[in-house]
């Protein structure tokens, strides 16, 4: 007869000859760094620098502040106030886009993952009557009802329709393709800047680490409601996984910053996998992630709600950010919690750079899963390529370990926070992190 306990395997192996072998506790997936190749330049630049043009001010793409209307009609905006507070606007009317400046606007993305087609011929999705009170009001105003047209007929232009064939569909047809406009599931969170206020030249791009930790903060607290208010929006959703592409190397269409949110009708492979784990041990998260990066020196930064350390087993060279919060969904977490994740984040992106390629991935609790899960964010540095070495054996070579991607970060983040341009977290060996140092299995099995 076996014996029921099953030592957990090492998830991390170092040969001898300096080659380290990874594996990923929650997918499985086997990573090498293999010896030699951890210390390479991670070959990644901004392009040679050219003169802004101040014509171009706040023109560089359609996500920058005076082409609103190059957008769908947004659902909501963040705004400064005259007293330097913060203010959520919602459903903005057309004529008075231009009213405030929108430091954060949520948009509807032009081209969703799923569509509002798909939730309504697969499940009956209806618009509830609230969003179509806010479309009618929105189509009555002879602005509204231009902008919904014009972005329409962009749309249908990019999905190889001819100026005739829309001309065809008459202002009925085209209006009925911009219904994801107002109650569709795939949202854009997108920042003021394009670049740097005060650039001068095309280098000077504004990344999630340029923002103020009070900007930061912001940018996450909103995202966090508008994740939320999709669950309100769409009952059959069951999840909304949230995911911010920095560069074209990493997805990104704009060099401009955003997240994306997407309800999707899965939990996905992913959340799958990590819920199987779960159920056989509630305690997964604490032993594998946040106590075996401790045990293994790759912590990086901590602060009362937050933790980082170098990920292990990822594709990519990876900073996981898990919160210690007892509330397992990001928009239940409190003010404070909230920020402590932000300030985390914020210090990686800082200490990353504007010129390299990242994911950031947001992890949390699946809205029908009765067990607790810690909210925790990855922020993936896109510097290399999968190629045929990794198709035809499903072994990744990610070129940098997680102690070197550790010994990247640290020293940075000392410089960044000797400067005040993070917050004053604790790094590296300052961290007094203990053992099941997640607050979330307090709240188990309560809802």
């Amino acid at each position: 007869m076996l014996h029921p306990y099953v030592r957990e395997p090492e998830y991390l192996t170092l040969m001898k000859d300096g080659t380290l072998k990874q594996l990923n506790p929650f997918s499985g997936t086997e990573v090498w760094t293999v010896a030699g190749r951890g210390n390479r330049p991670l070959g990644v630049q901004l392009p040679d620098p050219v003169p802004l043009d101040p014509a171009l001010h706040g023109r560089h793409c359609p996500f920058c502040e005076l082409r609103y209307l190059d957008t769908p009609p947004e659902k909501s905006r963040v705004i400064r106030r005259a007293d330097g507070g913060w203010e959520t606007l919602w459903r903005t009317p057309a004529e008075e886009l231009t009213a405030t400046t929108a430091e954060f606007r949520r948009i509807p993305n032009l081209f969703e993952i799923l569509s509002y087609d798909y939730w309504h011929a697969n499940y009956g999705y209806e618009l509830p009557g609230r969003i179509r009170d806010r479309k009618q009001a929105y189509l009555s105003s002879p602005a509204g009802r231009a902008h919904v047209l014009a972005v329409s007929r962009g749309k249908l232009r990019a999905g190889g329709r001819s100026d005739a064939e829309i001309d065809a569909l008459g202002e009925e047809g085209q209006l009925a393709a911009a219904s994801g406009f107002f109650g569709g599931g795939h949202d854009v969170i997108v920042s003021r800047r394009h670049f740097v206020d005060g650039a001068t030249d095309n280098t000077q791009l504004a990344s999630s680490g340029t923002l103020s930790t009070e900007e930061h903060y912001q940018f996450m607290a909103f995202t966090a409601e508008s994740v939320a208010a999709l669950f309100d929006l769409n009952r059959y959703a069951r999840y909304v996984a949230v995911f911010q592409n920095w560069l074209r190397p990493a997805g990104a269409s704009f060099d401009h910053l955003h997240k994306q949110l997407v309800a999707i009708d899965e939990r996905g492979v992913q959340h799958e996998l990590a819920m199987e784990r779960l159920r056989s041990n509630p305690n997964i998260f604490n032993e594998v992630a946040t106590n075996y990066a401790a045990y293994n020196n790759l912590v990086i930064a901590e602060n009362d709600h937050a933790i980082a350390f170098a990920g292990f087993g990822h594709r990519y060279p990876t900073v996981e950010v898990y919160s210690k919060s007892e509330h397992c969904e990001p928009w239940d977490h409190t003010p404070e919690e909230l920020r402590g994740m932000s300030d985390m984040i914020h210090a990686i992106h800082a200490a990353t750079g504007v010129a390299v390629p990242s994911n950031e991935e947001w992890h949390y609790r699946p809205a029908d899963l009765d067990l607790p899960m810690p909210w925790r964010v990855m922020v993936k540095w896109r510097v290399s390529t999968v190629a045929g070495f990794e198709g035809a054996t499903k072994i990744y070579l990610n070129t940098i370990a997680p102690y070197s991607l550790r010994d990247r970060i640290v020293p940075t983040l000392f410089r960044l926070r000797e400067a005040r341009q993070i917050a004053p977290l604790k790094i590296a060996t300052e961290c007094a992190c203990r053992p099941n140092s997640l607050r979330y299995v307090a709240n188990r099995g309560q809802r």
